[in-house]
């Protein structure tokens, strides 16, 4: 191929590609009876597995839940929130600004006001139910590993996230569900040798649902970037 022309179709790749990580959202309703093609959901590990992490160790485990496994998970959960709250870290005070301002957003556009307690909860109450995604993941590494080797998790995730939506899927990762580990694992039969990280909804959008067509800011790059050239 000649170089004009391999650069012709690289370009028009990277193009395809910026389009799918835009395309990208957290969808926060599913149609909980539209299942999910397990052929989808296998290409888009395979290309996962490609991400690439700390000395090849690939410390990716992931557990996907459908069917009596999803409903006997989610059961669980549900249970669990009626009796204690989630142990989730708290976020310092510099970032949990942030986490406020999204769910203002979130929940502005459901039309539910910031004191309206009932509506909130009834709203936070599908995190348990995965957003009604007929599969349900839970996302975890070896706990003897450590942070470097949690960025080759996050790779995998994020390679698989846009796998999925190339293929029409929508996503969300939840890190809630990870305040429930016990829960998780005996509904799951997940060894305690793995660390559960988050959860993982996958399922086909509810397109005309506010929150899952909004339009989330990012902060500017030079907030987080700095170039270093002399």
């Amino acid at each position: 191929m000649r170089q004009g022309a391999r650069s012709s179709v690289l370009n028009g790749r990277v193009s395809e590609l910026e389009q799918v990580v835009r395309a990208r959202r957290s969808i926060r309703l599913f149609h909980a009876d539209r299942p999910v093609p397990r052929a989808d959901v296998l290409a888009a590990l395979d290309l996962a597995s490609r991400a690439p992490s700390n000395s090849n160790t690939q410390p990716w485990h992931l557990v996907l839940a459908s069917g009596s496994a999803r409903e006997r998970l989610v059961a669980a959960l549900v249970e669990a929130s009626r009796h204690r709250e989630p142990a989730i870290p708290p976020l310092p005070a510099e970032f949990e600004r942030m986490k406020y301002a999204l769910g203002e957003q979130l929940y502005g556009s459901m039309g539910i006001e910031r004191d309206d307690a009932d509506s909130r909860r009834k709203a936070q109450r599908l995190n348990w139910r995965f957003y009604n995604a007929p599969l349900a993941g839970i996302v975890c590494m070896h706990r003897e590993l450590h942070h470097v080797d949690s960025l080759g998790v996050g790779m995998f995730l994020q390679t698989l996230l846009l796998g999925l939506t190339a293929r029409g899927l929508g996503t969300c990762v939840q890190m809630l569900i990870a305040g429930f580990p016990d829960v998780i694992r005996e509904a799951l039969d997940i060894p305690e040798h793995y660390e559960i990280l988050c959860g993982l909804a996958i399922g086909h959008p509810v397109e005309d649902f506010p929150s899952n067509n909004l339009a989330i800011p990012r902060k500017p790059v030079d907030e987080c970037v700095v170039f270093h050239d002399d």
